[in-house]
């Protein structure tokens, strides 16, 4: 199963950056969202607990669908 967690930071309703847990990281879509991604990729614990919630949040759910 192709399963992917997907959150988003927005300001004044523009998306400024968003992790992907197929990626593993941050990605920004803006100059400040490049600037925010760049400082949360170096932090491995914020990285490794937004994986994690791919395990205890989405997998949880499909498996019970």
């Amino acid at each position: 199963k192709d399963i992917e967690f997907i959150r988003s930071e927005y300001f004044n309703k523009v998306e400024l950056a968003r992790f992907s847990s197929s990626l593993g990281k941050f990605v920004g879509y803006t100059e400040d969202g490049l600037k925010h991604s760049n400082y949360w990729n170096k932090d491995n614990s914020l990285l490794a607990g937004l994986r994690a919630l791919k395990e205890t949040y989405c997998k949880q759910h499909v498996d019970n669908a």
